[in-house]
């Protein structure tokens, strides 16, 4: 299955509620949002029938998002299931850290492999302002019990936005050296419409870079895949490795292996998308799995996004795109 630019599906990012318990500045800065209907979610059947479709269409690796996943009631459960599907070479969870240390054993038996954790920040009143309402203690918490119970790698994704917390980017690089964590930093993106985005907010990897240079000799070794995300750096003394993430400045459209499946059963096709295809509707019309499969085919098949691309081409042209309708992060998953 590929898309106009012959790019395969490979990962689906699998997103299991928009609820969350948190209201950061970056992803949900919305005073009022129309949740998801609780009748309107993907039971954990529908989840994983669509599942084993998309992998016999030749996804592998598979990250549960929201929202905050956590959240979903019973998510072992669905692990386990996934877990089991013939084909699924990797499952990982993404989650704000909150709930994790209370979960992270039963999420490492039921067959979770690794965790990334979004943490932006160190400093617990930094921290406050930026979730809006998180307590920084707890999610330090789940860190390391996540390690403990033997996930691997725990990651550390920390969103970078100037005039918010570029002064953190050395203290969470001592931390994750110091406790084995891996760790990405992320460019700040325009994802959805409500984050009042600007070009001066976006703090580009070359500047992160130079900023670990102050303190950590590194050596850039790339992407281990194309379909990756982070751009990895080796420290030269050996204590480890810092990836970091550049939709903005160096996109990597390219090489998108990334399928999307909101909690109320729409297929996404771009993290910047306006708009999915309905398989819930399949699911609950009666459709066969080849017609399903078929759906899913069609809608990958025209795929033809490459917003990053278009948005940096923009940028070094000294323009913007106009503006036009997109998912919220919290609705669309990371």
């Amino acid at each position: 299955m590929h898309d106009q630019y012959q790019r395969p599906a490979r990962d689906l990012r699998l997103s299991v509620t928009d609820r969350c318990n948190f209201r950061c500045l970056y992803c949900m800065p919305l005073p009022d949002y129309a949740w998801v209907e609780r009748k309107e979610l993907l039971t954990f059947e529908e989840i994983v029938r669509l599942t084993r479709l998309f992998v016999q269409l030749g996804v592998e690796k598979i990250k549960l998002t929201g929202g905050e996943p956590l959240l979903r009631r019973n998510l072992e459960d669905l692990i386990a299931r996934l877990t089991a599907i013939p084909g699924v070479r990797d499952l990982c969870l993404t989650t704000n850290g909150s709930l994790l240390a209370e979960r992270a054993e039963r999420l490492r038996a039921a067959g979770l492999q690794r965790v990334n954790v979004s943490l932006d920040t160190l400093d617990a009143e930094k921290f406050r302002r930026i979730t809006q309402r998180g307590e920084l203690g707890r999610v330090l918490e789940g860190l390391f019990e996540a390690k403990r119970v033997g996930l691997h790698p725990v990651k550390i994704n920390a969103v970078i936005e100037r005039g918010v917390n570029e002064d953190d980017i050395i203290p969470l690089a001592r931390f994750s050296l110091e406790h084995g964590f891996a760790l990405r930093f992320i460019e700040y993106m325009d994802v959805g419409t409500a984050n009042a985005w600007r070009w001066e907010k976006v703090v580009p990897k070359a500047e992160i870079v130079r900023i670990l240079m102050r303190e950590f000799p590194l050596r850039e070794i790339g992407r281990e895949h194309e379909s990756d995300t982070a751009v990895r750096y080796h420290l030269a003394d050996g204590r480890g490795d810092i990836g970091i993430i550049a939709s903005v400045t160096e996109p990597f459209c390219a090489g998108c292996t990334r399928v999307r499946l909101t909690s109320d059963g729409k297929l996404v096709t771009c993290l910047f998308s306006a708009e999915g295809y309905d398989l819930k509707a399949l699911l609950r019309g009666g459709a066969s799995d080849e017609e399903i499969r078929a759906a899913i085919s069609r809608v990958w098949g025209a795929r033809r996004d490459r917003y990053s691309e278009e948005r940096w081409e923009a940028l070094r042209a000294g323009r913007l795109l106009p503006p036009r309708p997109r998912w919220e992060m919290i609705r669309l998953g990371g």
